[in-house]
């Protein structure tokens, strides 16, 4: 087990949603402030090789949290899936190249539950996920993640380059994404419920038709199974992190729309894509590797994301 506190760690992604909430749980372990690089990409663009080499000369990391990701919702993934797998496989790409030229002490990735097949048995276990082609609409995306697997266990079996992965689902939380054209599905559907209650409109239309399943983890129980598996982990072993409870969209709908207290109808605009029929992850291997469990119990984590959003909007 490594003592993180004795480390000097960049966490790519470090100032984004998930970043801002693993930066935290370094801090909690003791990580000085000073340790704990944030590359941002007005300094450093990742998918460029010469820029990455300049990261890791200035940082001088012993360990790094990639993070990073361009990434949307399914409609994002339709507009950018040629931008959406270079930008990631690009980045994945120099940054473990990179840190096995500089023998750094870890690399640990986190990945996509966009990764499974379309057609995973569930729950999804981490042996199924090269059983089939992931759903078509963030295929790119997911593709691109999880090659950076398979170039972990490459480098660790050629190079000794210890790494960990973990593979969260759908996150959500306070300080998510709201931005429409890009952000996933809660903070989507929290923005178009507000909006709709403040105008006093009397629908919201959703894409698809509400039959689809995800699974939601609040996103400081995701940071702490990321920093766990930096703690703990020396292989490339793929680790659910999971939130425990399936949930149709329509029935996840029904709650945001509870949650913010808006009463109009719900429509259903079933000529725009499910995407992937069905999420839900097995956590046993997270259990018994990190001995990590998710804590958040979901309508109190949707009630704080709703509240968030709320004090960030204007009047």
């Amino acid at each position: 087990m490594i003592d993180l506190a004795g480390c000097r760690i960049v966490v790519t992604g470090g100032a984004g949603f998930l970043g801002r909430a693993v930066v935290a749980g370094l801090r909690g372990r003791g990580v000085p402030e000073d340790r704990i690089i944030v590359p941002r990409r007005r300094e450093f663009d990742l998918t460029i090789e010469d820029q990455v080499a300049r990261l890791y000369d200035a940082a001088r990391p012993d360990i790094v949290i990639h993070l990073a990701a361009e990434v949307g919702g399914i409609g994002a993934n339709m507009a950018h899936p040629g931008r959406f797998f270079f930008a990631n496989m690009a980045m994945g790409l120099h940054l473990v190249e990179h840190a096995r030229r500089r023998g750094i002490r870890k690399f640990v990735h986190t990945g996509t539950v966009c990764a499974y097949p379309k057609h995973c048995p569930v729950p999804f276990r981490e042996d199924d996920i090269w059983n089939g082609y992931p759903e078509e609409t963030n295929a790119p995306y997911g593709v691109a993640k999880k090659a950076i697997f398979v170039m972990l266990d490459g480098y660790r079996r050629e190079y000794g380059l210890a790494s960990a992965v973990t593979v969260p689902v759908n996150l959500y939380g306070p300080g998510d994404n709201f931005d429409p054209a890009s952000s996933h599905v809660i903070p989507a559907l929290i923005r178009k419920c507000e909006d709709a209650r403040r105008a006093g409109a009397p629908e919201v239309v959703c894409w698809g038709t509400g039959a689809a399943t995800r699974e939601f983890l609040f996103v400081e129980d995701a940071a702490e199974g990321i920093v766990r598996a930096a703690e703990v982990m020396e292989e490339p072993v793929p680790i659910n992190l999971g939130g425990g409870i399936e949930i149709s969209i329509r029935d996840l709908v029904e709650k945001i729309a509870a949650a913010c207290a808006y009463r109009g109808r719900i429509a259903w605009d079933t000529g725009k894509p499910d995407g992937q029929p069905r999420r839900s992850l097995d956590i046993s291997r997270a259990r018994s590797l990190l001995g990590w469990a998710p804590r958040q119990e979901f309508d109190a984590g949707l009630r704080a994301t709703v509240e968030w959003w709320r004090s960030q909007e204007p009047g």
